[in-house]
């Protein structure tokens, strides 16, 4: 294996910026320049993804970004000491030490391990005194060698087992999880600092680290005999039933590394404590006030778990059934296509459709078949809604309760909302019945058989007998008012819809107005035309706005912008396109009093003209690629541009007239070096 960091790829006492985006969007220039990506355009890209899902500044002035991405050639560090400090999220400050770590997408475990001794080095106070006090390049590349060199004959595994800490007077004994989204870093590095505290505390723990580079399970003794359960996550922790009914304390990976003293002092009082949260349970009030959650907070986060298990569901169906409709024509919709599949086979071909592409018989049965499939898909939708919201409440025995209260909902035309409702009721059951006492050979039943069982048969009741109807009025009354509006009314939604999809650009406000257009684009809805279908097309084309907005003016206007905010601007071309709203959250992160308010008035106009010209789309995603699904094309485009337009002019008109000299933008206008080789200065 080639070395990871060579002098050429260390940057000491560097003005890189002040901004987390400008320092990552250097370093992937360095990384580039060194041959060892082959587009640090997407290098930057890709570690700003990462960057946006958890910040990588870490307490004592270090930064780690890192990354997995296509365009990377070898496993690579990237370092700079700073001259200037830039802002990485830490909770003390900015940071002056930064370590780029840059893998491949099919990076094999060995060069993992390297990268993962390296974070772990970070948490080694004389590590980072050396790094700050090098010379030289050389001398850098020398100590990352140093700790990263023994990994290589290292072994089969990783991340050994650590030896139990010899315990305190209480014996108190602790089980941990480790785990981040790419599982490189911030994985191991949360490991040690728990180790290293239990150790000072005289506290027995072991710690699983479910990286990139390998880990060793815990055993089922080592879990038995534990009286807590740290998981120190961003991502979800696997095979999780491992651990049912343990006391847990659950955190983002970052705690484990900043705080790992009171995580472990959490650890010994939720031992103790018979309210306390357990593996396969949920919070009492009392301890979720403790955590600092709210019920807010909750209910958000359990609506969009089920939002986000939908999407896949609606995305699918809907493209399958807009391709049908190309293919066959709108009239093989619903019982007529499946007539086709029923009576017809490649062999035995049905007569060609009217309105079918090229007028082909084939076509005509293949787009049947897609409808159906697409229409088969649709009807997930709400199951799939609550239940997983259902599931976000109680885990696994909230699944089944919650899917049928789903397909209920739907059997009895109470719609999305009623689902909604259903999925809360049957999450909240399940999880109470979870946290019963039950003696021991019941145990094994709850989850699979009585959770279930009793949940479906009293969620069910309530139902049936009490809010189901009221819950089907409501949705029949919200959808004779949408179909009922027209002239002002409907500009006016389109107003509103656009306001909410930019407000937050993927946040809980988008999300909404997206559940709120998908879940009305129903196969009949597609098929007839009508409100459902305008509301899709304003909702798509107003999010395609903000990213479009921002590709376009960092294009016209480059000087406003920093060359990390460039580099974002010309991805941002295929996130709006391809309506991918997060595409500005780089941009509005960095500035958003200037960047929301312009992005909410490009996609407010969007949204008018969508509505007032009768766009419709059949598809509840894909952007301009599936303008085969659009109905009225042209002004599905006028709608962009126009927006795309007002939104530009708005933001480079504001950058404008709040710039001052003070700005990083500012200073990046008088460069007379290149970024790319000003990164060694």
């Amino acid at each position: 294996m080639s070395s990871l960091i060579t002098a050429d790829l260390v940057s000491l006492d560097a003005d890189l910026g002040a901004q987390a985006a400008d320092v990552i969007a250097r370093l992937a220039a360095t990384v580039a320049a060194a041959g060892r990506a082959t587009d640090a355009d997407q290098l930057a890209t890709d570690a700003l993804a990462r960057e946006a899902q958890s910040a990588t500044g870490l307490p004592g002035g270090l930064a780690i970004p890192h990354c997995r991405s296509a365009a990377v050639t070898e496993p690579t560090l990237a370092f700079a000491r700073l001259a200037r400090k830039a802002d990485f999220g830490a909770p003390d400050g900015p940071a002056d030490l930064v370590f780029m770590i840059a893998a491949p997408d099919g990076a094999g475990t060995e060069h993992l391990k390297l990268l993962s001794s390296l974070a772990r080095a970070l948490v080694r106070q004389d590590f980072t005194d050396a790094l700050r006090s090098a010379k030289t390049p050389a001398e850098v590349v020398s100590l990352v060698d140093s700790v990263v060199a023994p990994a290589e004959g290292a072994g089969a595994t990783a991340d050994p087992t650590p030896a139990a800490a010899t315990p305190t007077a209480d014996g108190l004994k602790v089980v941990a999880v480790t785990a981040c989204p790419t599982g490189i870093a911030h994985t191991y590095m949360a490991a040690d600092a728990l180790k290293q505290a239990a150790s000072a505390e005289g506290i027995a723990l072991q710690v699983e680290t479910q990286g990139s580079s390998g880990s060793t399970p815990l055993s089922a003794e080592t879990i038995a005999a534990a009286d807590a359960v740290i998981f120190a996550t961003d991502v979800g922790v696997k095979n999780e039933g491992r651990f049912a009914g343990k006391p847990v304390v659950v955190s983002g990976v970052k705690r484990a590394i900043n705080e790992p003293s009171v995580m472990l002092a959490e650890a010994r009082r939720a031992s103790t404590d018979p309210k306390a949260r357990r593996v396969g349970g949920t919070v009492d009030t009392s301890a979720e006030e403790a955590e600092g959650g709210s019920i807010g907070l909750k209910l958000r986060q359990w609506l969009l778990t089920g939002v986000s298990y939908m999407i896949p569901f609606v995305a699918g169906g809907g493209l399958l059934i807009a391709l049908g409709f190309l293919l066959a024509g709108y009239e093989y919709n619903g019982d007529p296509a499946r007539a086709v599949f029923d009576e017809f086979s490649l062999t035995n071909l049905p007569p060609a459709g009217e309105n079918a592409l090229f007028g082909s018989a084939l076509l005509t049965y293949l787009g049947s078949l897609l409808n159906v499939l697409g229409g088969l898909a649709f009807g997930f939708l709400v199951p799939a809604l609550a239940g997983y919201i259902a599931y976000a409440i109680a885990d696994r025995p909230g699944i089944a309760p919650g899917f049928v209260m789903g397909a209920l909902a739907s059997s009895i035309g109470a719609g999305f909302l009623g689902g909604i409702v259903g999925g809360l009721l049957a999450g909240l059951v399940a999880s109470w019945l979870a946290k019963r006492e039950v003696p021991r050979w019941l145990a094994g039943l709850m989850p699979v058989v009585i959770i279930p069982l009793v949940t479906i048969f009293l969620v069910g009741l309530v139902m049936l007998l009490l809010i189901g109807k009221p819950i089907a009025d409501a949705s029949q009354g919200l959808e004779n008012w949408l179909n009922g509006l027209s002239g002002g009314s409907i500009v006016l939604l389109g107003v509103i819809l656009g306001l909410m999809m930019a407000v937050d650009l993927g946040g809980p406000i988008n999300k909404a107005a997206y559940v709120f257009a998908t879940t009305g684009l129903t196969a009949d809805a597609i098929a007839n035309g009508g409100t459902e279908v305008k509301i899709m097309a304003a909702v798509m084309i107003a999010g395609m706005v903000p990213p479009l907005a921002m590709a376009l003016s960092t294009a016209i206007r480059p000087r406003l912008y920093t060359p990390a905010e460039r580099e974002n601007g010309k991805s941002a071309w295929l996130l709006g396109a391809a309506f991918i709203s997060e595409g500005a959250i780089p941009f509005a992160a960095a500035d958003p009093l200037r960047v929301i308010p312009s992005m909410m008035l490009g996609s407010a106009t969007a949204g008018a003209i969508s509505m007032a010209a009768g766009v419709e789309s059949a598809a509840p995603h894909g952007g301009v690629f599936v303008f085969f699904a659009i109905d009225q094309v042209i002004w599905f485009f006028v709608a962009i541009v126009v927006g795309t337009l007002v939104s530009a002019a708005s933001v480079t008109l504001l950058k404008q007239l709040g710039r001052d000299r003070t700005d990083a933008a500012f200073e990046y206008e008088h460069e007379t070096v290149p970024p790319a080789t000003a990164v060694n200065a």
